[in-house]
C-alpha cells in the first residue's frame, strides 16, 4: 500500500465538502471489505480516504408499507434483524450468502451497491425490489431507481463527489421468496444468481412477480419478460418451467476463465426455476 490522507468527518456536509474537493482523488470508507483489497492491489490511488462510520446511517426503519435502509447497515444486521425478518425477509436470505463471518460483520449494505459486483446478491435482490437510493452530494440530494444505479462492471451512476446516504425499499410481506446461486466455493461471488418474489391472488394465481439476476452480465439484470410472462397464471410446475426458459432466452451471458457462456445461460434457468418454486411455495403459506 502507498501513503494517503486519512479523514474522518463527523457531518454529512464536512464529508461532502471533503469529496467536493478531492473529486476522483478520494475514495470513500465504510465497511472497507471492497476498498481494502482494491488498495492493496494499488488498483486504486487516492490522495485522501474519507471515512464515514462516523456518520448515522446505520439504522433499519418501517415507515408507511417501507423500509429504509441507512447506508451504514451492516451485512449481518440484515441476518438478525426482527424489522427485515417481518417486513423484507429475502433481504437477510441474501445477506447470508455474502463473503464470510468477517464479511458480514463488517460490510455495509451501501459499499456493497456502491461497488457494483455484477454477481453481489445484494444489488440483485435490489433490482428485484426495484429499491431508491438516497443520494447526496454538496450541491444537492435526488433519488435513483437501483435499475438505473448500475451502469457496468463496478460502476454506478454516481458522480465522484456524491455518497449513497440510505436505500428504500418496499415492505414485501405478502410475498414469498428466494435466492439461489451457484458459486465455486462458499462465501465466493456467484457464478450465477437468481432471485425471487411471488405474490398470489386469493385464487392462487400469480398477483405479482419479480425476479432478477446476478453474474449474467455487466451488471444486474432485471427479467422483466418473466415477470409479464407469470402475472395471471397458475403458478403449476409446467408454467415455472416456461418462464424459466423465457428468462434463459432472453440472456446473453459472458464467457470467462472459469464457465462459459452456454454453462452459465443453462444454470440461469435451473437458478430461476428453482427460486420461483420455493417463492411460490413461500406464498402458499
Amino acid at each position: 500500500m502507498y501513503p494517503f490522507e486519512y479523514a474522518a468527518p463527523a457531518t454529512l456536509d464536512e464529508a461532502l465538502a471533503m469529496l467536493h474537493e478531492h473529486g476522483d482523488e478520494a475514495k470513500i470508507l465504510a465497511g472497507g471489505q471492497s476498498l481494502i483489497p482494491i488498495l492493496q492491489y494499488r488498483l486504486a490511488r487516492p490522495r485522501v480516504v474519507v471515512d464515514i462510520n462516523g456518520l448515522p446511517f446505520g439504522t433499519i426503519a418501517a415507515d408507511n408499507g417501507r423500509l429504509r435502509l441507512g447506508a451504514l447497515v451492516r451485512h449481518h444486521e440484515l441476518e438478525e434483524s426482527d424489522v427485515i425478518a417481518q417486513r423484507c425477509p429475502v433481504l437477510a436470505e441474501a445477506a447470508r450468502l455474502i463473503g464470510n463471518v468477517r464479511v458480514r460483520a463488517l460490510g455495509t449494505v451501501g459499499g456493497s451497491l456502491a461497488h457494483a459486483d455484477p454477481a453481489a446478491e445484494l444489488a440483485m435482490v435490489m433490482t428485484a425490489l426495484d429499491a431508491e437510493l438516497a443520494i447526496a452530494s454538496s450541491s444537492g440530494r435526488r433519488t435513483l431507481a437501483s435499475r438505473e444505479f448500475f451502469t457496468g462492471p463496478l460502476t454506478t451512476a454516481l458522480a465522484t463527489d456524491e455518497i449513497v446516504t440510505a436505500i428504500d425499499v418496499p415492505a414485501m410481506r405478502e410475498y414469498g421468496w428466494a435466492v439461489e446461486e451457484i458459486s465455486r466455493r462458499a462465501g465466493d461471488f456467484a457464478i450465477v444468481a437468481a432471485g425471487a418474489l411471488v405474490r398470489l391472488d386469493r385464487a392462487g394465481r400469480i398477483d405479482d412477480a419479480r425476479i432478477a439476476f446476478g453474474g449474467v452480465a455487466d451488471r444486474p439484470v432485471h427479467a422483466r419478460g418473466t415477470e409479464d410472462a407469470l402475472r395471471g397464471r397458475e403458478p403449476t410446475p409446467e408454467t415455472l418451467a416456461r418462464a424459466a426458459q423465457v428468462a434463459r432466452d432472453a440472456l446473453d451471458p459472458p464467457s470467462d476463465a472459469f464457465v462459459s457462456a452456454a454453462y452459465r445461460r443453462h444454470l440461469a434457468g435451473v437458478l430461476c426455476r428453482r427460486a420461483l418454486t420455493r417463492a411460490v411455495e413461500g406464498a402458499r403459506r
